[in-house]
């Protein structure tokens, strides 16, 4: 007899760890209370990646004289997103991909209950379906990757219909006229490029000096990410915060003051202002899904802001019992890629294994207008870390590839190590970054140079010139760059 695994959680990092553990010879069995494929699939990436597939088809039929296409009917031609029809494709294909996930599980031999998931007590979970029927299911390991929800804010709660949460945004029936987005990390940035190229009247409002203003996001992305936005009449408000958002007719009457983390001296000059907006939605953080899984019943405390602690095993403090993916908090990465490598390293553990989880080569992948992708240490990480760096960009303009698609905007940016060239990171700012990045990714994750990477022949015309023009430039023989 194997072991018996339970998961509670058919997200990235839920599904894959039952794929992994059962492949390991472990009896699975999965609980999930909603649909498989957690926030990612059904609320996150694949939803709102449907979305931008469509703003950007709409925006390239926009442009098509410009390459030689003349659309028939001329000027009596109307071309207009059909939100009703984007979110039908949408619910299609997320339908097509639980099927994909359940299939999987199948094909694994793994047990998939849907209800409401919960620790009973040591070695035993239970399962609550909806319509009330209770089960138990023992096991010898188990695996939490509950995830989280959008953060609601009492000041301005979710109603669903003016003040939206990302989930709300994903069930749109229209295109709303105008739109005040609360936040400018990756998801109201991503938001705010689909909504804009889509007909919106588009405002960010973001408590800090820039928008992104991640670690892992070099600020020279940020910089030409604004500067694109301001060409697609996105307004930018920084250093300010949302105070209230009152409802006046069908309109909300939003009341902004200076943000607790802007410079002290900028702040004294910032005046109090109104925005009038037909919704807004609030983008500025999630919460933990930890408070109703009978933690408690097996002793397992969160840390005060409801997060799960692992260590490097993605074990947790009570023995046989890890967590992985968004539940562990900001402490580590909330992306769907590391959930579902976190869970292959709880799976190996918890079938016996001796596996630890790594984070030092993450891929980071936004799909803005243009996209953003970066890996490893930004320049002003690896500065305040004492190194010693050296920098080198090259525009996409550069790019005979990117000159023939239109789309020049956008940087590719190599920090490497002093005197060895060490690649320490890569940061990618312009058209398909984010499938660029898998060779920067390999070569942070390895250890590569800046002399490897531009010694390595790329194919001519592609957007992954742009590597080693910038590797080659760094290298100190710069061609086109």
């Amino acid at each position: 007899m194997g072991k018996k695994v339970v998961v509670i959680g058919a997200g990235p990092g839920g599904y894959v760890a039952a794929l992994r553990a059962s492949a390991l010879g472990g009896e699975v069995t999965v609980i999930e209370k909603e649909n498989p494929g957690g926030t990612c699939l059904n609320w996150g990436c694949i939803p709102s990646k449907i979305m931008k597939t469509s703003a950007d088809t709409y925006l390239r039929l926009l442009e098509a004289a410009e390459f030689g296409i003349n659309i028939g009917g001329g000027s009596e031609v109307a071309l207009t997103p059909d939100m009703k029809a984007i979110m039908a494709r949408k619910q299609r294909i997320v339908e097509t991909q639980r099927k994909g996930i359940l299939s999987l599980l199948q094909q694994g031999r793994i047990e998939y209950e849907q209800g409401r998931g919960y620790i009973k007590g040591t070695g035993v979970a239970g399962v609550v379906d909806r319509d009330g029927n209770e089960k138990d299911i023992p096991f010898d390991r188990l695996i939490i990757a509950t995830g989280t929800a959008p953060l609601n804010i009492g000041a301005f709660p979710f109603d669903g219909e003016s003040v939206l949460s990302s989930n709300d945004l994903l069930e749109l029936d229209h295109v709303p006229d105008s739109i005040v987005i609360v936040g400018g990390g990756v998801i109201g940035c991503e938001f705010a490029c689909i909504l804009s190229a889509l007909g919106s009247r588009v405002t960010i409002v973001e408590a800090m000096s820039r928008i992104l203003p991640l670690p892992s996001v070099d600020e020279s992305c940020s910089k030409i990410l604004q500067r694109e936005m301001k060409k697609q009449k996105i307004k930018l408000i920084t250093d300010q915060v949302v105070e209230s958002a009152q409802k006046s007719g069908d309109k909300l009457v939003i009341t902004l003051g200076p943000s607790p983390f802007a410079d002290p001296a900028k702040a004294s000059k910032i005046k109090a202002q109104t925005l009038e907006s037909r919704k807004m939605v609030v983008c500025i953080g999630r919460s933990p899904l930890a408070w109703d899984i009978g933690l408690e019943n097996i002793g397992l405390a969160t840390d005060d802001k409801g997060w799960i602690e692992v260590n490097h095993r993605m074990e947790t403090r009570v023995q046989g019992v890890y967590a992985i993916g968004d539940i562990l908090g900001p402490r580590h990465i909330m992306l769907a890629h590391v959930a579902s490598h976190e869970g292959m390293v709880a799976a190996a553990n918890a079938m016996g294994g001796s596996e630890e989880m790594h984070y030092h080569a993450v891929p980071g992948a936004i799909f803005t207008m243009p996209e953003i992708g970066n890996v490893g240490l930004t320049e002003a990480e690896a500065l305040a870390r004492g190194m010693e760096v050296e920098c080198s960009s090259v525009n996409f303009r550069v790019l005979g590839k990117a000159q023939a698609m239109g789309e020049i905007a956008g940087e590719a940016k190599i920090v490497a190590e002093k005197g060895t060239g060490k690649v320490l990171g890569v940061h990618i700012i312009g058209p398909h970054a984010t499938d660029i990045l898998a060779e920067a990714t390999l070569a942070v994750n390895k250890g590569m140079t800046l002399s490897d990477l531009a010694g390595t022949i790329h194919a001519h015309p592609t957007l992954a010139e742009i590597i080693s023009e910038t590797a080659l430039k760094g290298a100190g023989m710069a061609l086109h760059g």
